[in-house]
């Protein structure tokens, strides 16, 4: 054996484990300056409401798809009964303000939503994001909303040559990024742009045409919206005995998500 590997008054067996020992450490002590740190305070914070207007599982629903995105999003529930409320104090801690779909009329959302229209008008101008699933499309238009896409909404189902006419639970085809999909539907706008608005991304159309997704601007920060249900979980669909021909559709929420991101 090579004396250079012993070490005086030692035997042989203590003289590996030492070494073994020493190594150890040795790696330990590299793969902290290796190995990133992740810090928890860095992940972006969204804000999901949930509370009157909203419907049952559809806050959870927003929730799940915004933590399987790539942003790794610290989700956080607001509302009259929430821990945390919508404020500015709240808002100035989130990246993100994601408005779910909802039971009843526009008009009675709104109603019980309208308080907090100017602190989130004022979060988004300053650079924040917002996303409306359905309902929370609708309430991104005017009369009433939170005016805040270069146009308005409108009920798709009332539209000449829409592809269904009830109010009912169902499945529709789409064209998202000109490719056709199939997605969970209830009711949900259509969105109607000004001709003389800039920066506005469509992703997807009805297939009469009319846009059924997009992302636009405004102030510093980015507006994005959808009439179906992307965020759509596999119980919504047994609950109404539905089926999706190609599948959950969370790709599609995540392409929401990132290019209101960008």
């Amino acid at each position: 054996m090579n004396r250079l590997w012993r070490l005086p008054g030692k035997t042989k067996a203590t003289n590996r484990w030492l070494i073994f020992g020493m190594l150890s450490l040795l790696l330990l002590m590299a793969s902290a300056f290796l190995t990133p740190k992740v810090d928890a305070a860095a992940r972006p914070v969204a804000l999901v409401y949930r509370g009157p207007g909203g419907c049952e599982g559809c806050s959870e629903a927003v929730a799940k798809l915004l933590q399987s995105s790539k942003w790794n999003f610290d989700v956080r529930y607001v509302g009259p009964k929430e821990r945390l409320k919508v404020s500015e104090a709240t808002l100035k801690t989130a990246t993100l303000y994601a408005q779910p779909g909802g039971d009843g009329s526009v008009d009675t959302a709104y109603a019980a939503l309208k308080g907090d229209a100017k602190i989130l008008k004022n979060f988004i101008k300053a650079g924040g994001h917002y996303l409306g699933f359905c309902m929370g499309g609708y309430l991104a238009g005017t009369d009433p909303g939170f005016n805040l896409l270069p146009g308005d909404t409108d009920q798709y189902i009332a539209l000449r040559g829409a592809s269904v006419k009830t109010e009912k639970d169902t499945v529709i085809k789409v064209n998202w990024r000109n490719k056709p999909r199939y997605m969970y539907f209830q009711d949900g706008p259509y969105f109607i742009v000004n001709k003389n608005a800039t920066n506005v991304t469509v992703l997807a159309r009805y297939t009469n045409g009319k846009i059924a997704a997009m992302v636009s601007s405004y102030g510093q920060g980015k507006v994005g919206v959808v009439g179906p249900h992307p965020e759509a979980t596999s119980d919504w669909y047994k609950d109404y005995k539905l089926h999706d021909p190609d599948g959950f559709d969370a790709d599609l929420g995540h392409d929401l998500i990132d290019t209101t991101m960008q």
